[in-house]
């Protein structure tokens, strides 16, 4: 009975404030959903840092007939420069670091340019004048600076290239993203804080003869602000329910329906069970502020 009556008043409070509650409703909608995707955009990160650091190869170019560094001021790289590059490869102190190598001469550069450039642009170069290269993929990729000292300076070596580095400034600017999303993600939690808070003194004001007939029959502070701690809390449910929908949706529709498909660069992506994830972690931030909120701001309009 006393169940009962308390969820009544509770449904009372919510269509008494039926405005306040849409506000907050929509507030905590918009914060958490901006959570989930700064949440889900976190995990991409690391979903496509970790699939590209097994991939990421480390390539060692020999100077060519067109290169101008300084450890190329005798043309192209020779044979005996070739070979100390492959026997420092191959030796006691780098090949433990080494999970593969290969290496491709100027014939097979310039395939591979003609095919990534086409024929006519590719034609700028003869084959004599493309580099040789070794292609080495590391077992620790967070290694690779190893190979960067290692040849530094070296006759007949160009420079050396980790690929991962071409793929940084991705990585920074979806970290940024994210550090924006957070940012804007906080202030709007504030904002549904507070909201909640009012939301909760002004039902308390609008039934404060209710609450003076219930502390004179001897009701206790807890069962007076418990249907105020449900409204506030069944509006913040409504809202986190709405940013989960939300969130899922976008997985759904957003990344495998639409990027999937036209980012073909990026083969890894967050997964419906990374945004199932999300959803009791978005729904669990909103009623626990909701409640904390609602608690404190009767507890303190009890105290007046």
């Amino acid at each position: 009975m006393r169940i009962g009556l308390i969820l009544t008043e509770a449904l009372g409070g919510l269509r008494r404030n039926i405005s306040m509650v849409i506000s907050v409703v929509l507030v905590t909608f918009v914060s958490l959903t901006f959570v989930g995707a700064a949440i889900l955009m976190q995990g991409q990160i690391g979903v496509m840092r970790g699939y590209w650091a097994e991939r990421a190869q480390v390539a060692v170019y020999m100077c060519s007939a067109v290169s101008e560094s300084d450890t190329c001021l005798d043309g192209a790289a020779s044979e005996e420069q070739v070979a100390a590059v492959r026997a420092q490869l191959e030796g006691d102190a780098l090949k433990p670091l080494i999970s593969s190598m290969s290496f491709d001469t100027k014939e097979e550069t310039y395939a591979k340019l003609v095919d990534q450039l086409g024929a006519d642009q590719a034609s700028v170069l003869t084959p004599d004048q493309a580099f040789e290269v070794f292609f080495v993929t590391m077992k620790d990729p967070g290694q690779s600076q190893v190979l960067a000292e290692a040849f530094s300076g070296q006759n007949g070596v160009e420079q050396v290239k980790d690929q991962l580095q071409y793929l940084e400034p991705l990585f920074s600017a979806l970290t940024v993203a994210t550090y924006i999303a957070v940012g804007i993600a906080v202030l709007m939690l504030i904002a549904a804080t507070l909201l909640i808070g009012t939301t909760i003194r002004l039902s308390a004001y609008a039934r404060r003869k209710e609450i003076g007939i219930m502390r004179l029959v001897g009701a206790s502070n807890r069962f007076i602000q418990t249907p105020f701690v449900l409204e506030g809390v069944f509006a913040a449910f409504l809202g986190s329910a709405l940013a989960s929908a939300a969130v899922v949706a976008g997985v759904h529709f957003g990344v495998n329906g639409y990027l999937r498909g036209r980012v073909p660069f990026i083969t890894t992506w967050v997964t419906m069970q990374d945004a199932a994830f999300v959803v009791p972690v978005l729904i669990g931030i909103g009623v626990l502020l909701a409640a904390l909120s609602a608690g404190f701001a009767i507890r303190r309009w009890l105290r007046t």
